[in-house]
This record gives C-alpha cells, structure tokens and sequence, in this order.
C-alpha cells in the first residue's frame, strides 16, 4: 500500500480510530527507533511516545463536555477527577523520561525535544 492510500485510508477514520491509529504509529516509530540505540536510550523513547491511551483520553474528553454543558453527575464528576490524575501522571512520567534522557546525552530538554521532534503533550 502507498503512503498516498494509507493517508486516504486514514482520512476516512473517525475520531477516536484515527486517535488509535496514531498512537500505534508513535509506538511503531519508537520500538524501531529503540532497535537501533542502546537499550536505557531506547527504554526512554519508548516512554516518551508512549502518549494517552485512546480509551482514556476518549473518557476524559466525553465527561469534560458534559461538565461544560453542567450535566456531570456526582459519580462523574469522581471519574473526571480520576482520569485527569491519569493524564498528569502520563505527563509526569513522560516529562522525567525526556529528563533522563536529556541528561543521558548531555543536551537541554528543549534542545533534546527538538532535535527528536516532540512535542508538548497536549491535554485536550
């Protein structure tokens, strides 16, 4: 398949399956990306693309609509809270593995987050 139709085909994706597709396409980059780096390297790549699973943040993003439109039930409103602690979690642990290997190699985060193309992990 071309890269052309496999752009096609993922045009055609809802949301939340184009959200899953590109958190396995993350996940793909980084596995072979750590194939070819040594191994305490390549386990903080692995961490660092490792983003919001597309289950969670789907949750995350139908209860924060319904807080907004002020339908939130109480027992929601504790799932929210859960899954916003969740996400930082992920945050944290993404932003301590990109320190680590930023002081591995001996460069500044922001030089390090740019030189690999990351980006800031985007909550909404």
């Amino acid at each position: 398949m071309s890269l052309d139709e496999l752009i096609k085909a993922a045009n055609q994706l809802d949301e939340t399956d184009l959200e899953q597709l590109l958190h396995q396409v993350v996940f793909l980059r980084a596995r072979r990306k750590a194939q070819v780096l040594p191994e305490e390297e390549a386990k903080f790549l692995l961490k660092i693309n490792q983003g919001i699973p597309p289950d969670l943040h789907t949750r995350y993003q139908i209860l924060r609509q319904k807080r907004e439109a002020e339908t939130l039930t109480d027992a929601e409103h504790d799932t929210l809270i859960q899954l916003s602690n969740q996400i930082e979690q992920i945050g944290a642990q993404r932003l301590e593995a990109l320190a680590s290997l930023a002081q591995l190699r001996q460069v500044s985060l922001l030089d390090l987050m740019e030189a690999l193309g990351i980006q800031p992990m985007t909550y909404v």
